[in-house]
C-alpha cells in the first residue's frame, strides 16, 4: 500500500471513529462514501467494508458509553435483537441489489436522515 493511501485511510477511519463516538453514526455515513468517492473503490465493497468497521468501533464505543453509565439497557436489548435480523437480511440482499440501485438507495436514505433530524 502506497503512503497516500495509508494516510487517506487512516483520516477516514479516524473522522469515522469521531462521528462515531459524538453521534453514533460514521460507519456507513462515512465510510461508504469517502471509500467510494475518495478511494474509489467498488460500492459493495464499501458497504460490506463499512459494516466489519463498525464492530470494533461499536465495541470501543460501548464500552465507554457502558462506562459512564449512559445505556439504556432494555432498550438496547429490544433494538438489538431486531438489528441482528434486519443486518442478516441487509447482507444477504446486498449483492443481489445492482450497485447503481444501492448507491440510490443510499443516497435516498441519508437524505431522509437528515431532513429527520434537522426538523425533529
Amino acid at each position: 500500500m502506497h503512503t497516500i493511501e495509508f494516510v487517506k485511510l487512516s483520516l477516514i477511519g479516524l473522522i469515522t471513529g469521531i462521528l462515531n463516538g459524538l453521534f453514533g453514526s460514521g460507519g456507513g455515513t462515512i465510510v461508504v462514501p469517502a471509500l467510494n468517492l475518495i478511494m474509489k473503490a467498488e460500492v459493495h465493497k464499501c458497504h460490506a467494508t463499512a459494516i466489519a468497521v463498525i464492530l470494533p468501533l461499536t465495541v470501543v464505543s460501548s464500552f465507554i458509553y457502558i462506562f459512564n453509565g449512559i445505556t439504556d439497557w432494555p432498550l438496547t436489548i429490544k433494538v438489538g435483537l431486531g438489528s441482528v435480523v434486519g443486518g442478516c437480511i441487509g447482507a444477504l440482499l446486498l449483492n443481489k441489489i445492482k450497485s447503481t440501485l444501492l448507491k440510490k438507495l443510499f443516497g435516498i436514505f441519508m437524505i431522509a436522515a437528515a431532513v429527520r433530524m434537522w426538523f425533529n
